[in-house]
């Protein structure tokens, strides 16, 4: 999905994440393990998530943005029930 189809405050995150932060949350950078195995099968470490801020929401919600360490960037709304990789140039 085209970086430019996510909420504002997706876009944010990225933004953050690209720029090494601050970052909201502390557990904002913290290893991934996909445990649920939806993304790609890597060795434990490669992923790492941040919080995308809900508006209204009084906790961390349920959407991500997972990083690879390849530099891929991947999208959950529903916290981690699915995934939907991140096109930056888009």
């Amino acid at each position: 999905m085209a970086l430019s189809a996510l909420p504002q405050q997706a876009r944010q995150t990225v933004t953050l994440i690209q720029r090494g932060g601050p970052f909201p949350y502390p557990e904002d950078g913290s290893v991934y393990d996909n445990r649920n195995r939806r993304l790609p099968a890597e060795p434990l470490g490669y992923y790492h998530e941040y919080t995308v801020p809900t508006p209204g929401d009084s906790d961390r919600g349920e959407r991500r943005i997972i990083t690879g360490r390849n530099g891929t960037y991947y999208w959950t709304a529903d916290h981690y029930a699915s995934f939907r990789r991140i096109n930056l140039s888009g």
